[in-house]
C-alpha cells in the first residue's frame, strides 16, 4: 500500500488517498476513478512528497519537507518563466485562439477572471489556474519602461 499526498487542479483542494501500487493510482487516475471530494473533478495529481527514510541506527530521518517544497516551487516557477510564453489579460482570447486552431499551440500563463476560466472550461478549452507559489513575476511591458 502506498499514500499520496494529492491535489485537485481545478480547486486547489489537497488530501490523501492510499492506494495498492503506483501503478494503481496511474491506472485509476486514468480511467477517471481518482476524483476530488470538494468540486468531483477528476484533474488530481501527486503532490511533491518526502519519503520516509530511517537512519543506520533504525530512527526515522526528519526531511526538510519545507526545504524540499521551497526548491520545487523555485523549480516550477524558473521552468514556467523560460518555457511558456506570458499573455497577461489576453490568456482566454489566446487559450481559444489555439484550440480551435487559430494560431499554433504553445505553452501560455497570464490572468483570467473567474468567469472566462468557467466558460473556458465549460467550451471544453484545456486550461487550469496555476498555483500562486509557483507563479514568476510577470515581466514588465515595453510601456513601463522609461
Amino acid at each position: 500500500m502506498i499514500r499520496y499526498a494529492l491535489i485537485c487542479s481545478e480547486c486547489d483542494h489537497d488530501f490523501e488517498a492510499w492506494f495498492a501500487s503506483s501503478s494503481a493510482f496511474d491506472d485509476q487516475s486514468s480511467r477517471g476513478l481518482v476524483s476530488c471530494a470538494m468540486c468531483g473533478g477528476e484533474n488530481v495529481v501527486k503532490q511533491i512528497m518526502a519519503p520516509s527514510v530511517r537512519t543506520s541506527d533504525g530512527r526515522k530521518a526528519a526531511p526538510d519537507e519545507a526545504a524540499m517544497a521551497r526548491e520545487f516551487l523555485a523549480k516550477a516557477r524558473d521552468h514556467v518563466s523560460r518555457n511558456f510564453d506570458y499573455v497577461g489579460d489576453s490568456f482566454a482570447d489566446e487559450a481559444r485562439s489555439m484550440f480551435y486552431g487559430e494560431t499554433d499551440n504553445r505553452p501560455i500563463w497570464g490572468e483570467t477572471s473567474a468567469e472566462e476560466s468557467e466558460a473556458l472550461r465549460e467550451e471544453g478549452i484545456p486550461a487550469a489556474p496555476l498555483p500562486r507559489a509557483m507563479t514568476p513575476k510577470r515581466p514588465k511591458s515595453n510601456k513601463q519602461l522609461n
